[in-house]
């Protein structure tokens, strides 16, 4: 039955349920896959902004280690 796409169930002669496969309604309910994250990335006009933190240097401190 998955492989002929929707069922669909009706109740007195109507139509009121569609059932679909799980990776058919994963993909219209537009399930979180980071890929929509990763298309606007690589879409951005700011690609080449650098994310990394500048980082400085950090003061030292002399250690007594006796």
């Amino acid at each position: 039955m998955r492989d002929e796409g929707p069922q669909h169930v009706t109740v007195h002669g109507k139509e009121v349920v569609v059932v679909v496969s799980e990776d058919e309604f994963r993909r219209l309910r537009g399930e979180v896959t980071g890929a929509a994250l990763v298309a606007a990335m690589q879409a951005s006009p700011h690609r080449s902004t650098s994310l990394e933190p500048k980082r400085g240097r950090l003061p030292v401190r002399d250690v007594d280690l006796s």
